[in-house]
């Protein structure tokens, strides 16, 4: 699996974006190859509806086959660990910006379901207390704001490395945004 597809195009965005698409992708990330039909269990569709969309994500390099064994069943995996795209690039035409809203409301609706779940399982202590969602309020200028995403890759692979191996799947979303303030007016 490759490690990164950037999209520079809104209209291959918003194909990502829809969410059906985006949980599909993240469950072939998370928990490897599948049939439409064992996701659609997962996700409370039929399976045609997950197969016309698990085809709709190949036709745009997100998924691809994975040889299937005996050639009967459609097995799809992911071909990529993770999406990105140039917010700046994308901004900067009317198509770009919808796109980027959508993706947007696509993620915070990701982080709810996902916070949701973990409220609704039993988790041991350990896991309880380890979990959870922080908001910070600094002061960077955009180039620190991208050494901080920089350092944070870099900190998530290395602690991966180290403590990954018997862990669990997590979820780790990062989102940083500058705010105005009357200061900044």
């Amino acid at each position: 699996m490759d490690e990164s597809y950037v999209i520079s195009d809104p209209r291959v965005l918003k194909v990502v974006a829809h969410p059906l698409r985006v949980r599909l992708l993240g469950l072939l990330r998370a928990e490897g190859p599948a049939t439409a039909s064992q996701l659609g269990r997962k996700v409370d569709e039929s399976s045609g509806s997950t197969s016309y969309h698990l085809r709709e994500l190949a036709k745009f390099g997100f998924i691809e086959e994975e040889p299937s064994s005996d050639g009967r069943e459609r097995v799809w995996r992911a071909r990529h660990q993770y999406t990105s795209w140039d917010s700046r690039q994308m901004s900067e035409t009317p198509e770009g910006r919808e796109a980027l809203s959508i993706m947007e409301a696509r993620q915070v609706e990701a982080l709810a379901r996902v916070m949701g779940d973990f409220r609704n399982a039993t988790w041991p202590a350990e896991w309880v207390s380890a979990a959870g969602m922080s908001d910070y309020f600094v002061r960077l200028s955009a180039e620190g704001l991208r050494e901080l995403h920089r350092r944070m890759e870099a900190l998530k692979d290395e602690l991966e490395r180290e403590y990954g191996e018997g862990g669990e799947h997590v979820n780790l979303f990062i989102a940083a945004y500058p705010r105005h303030t009357e200061e900044a007016d």
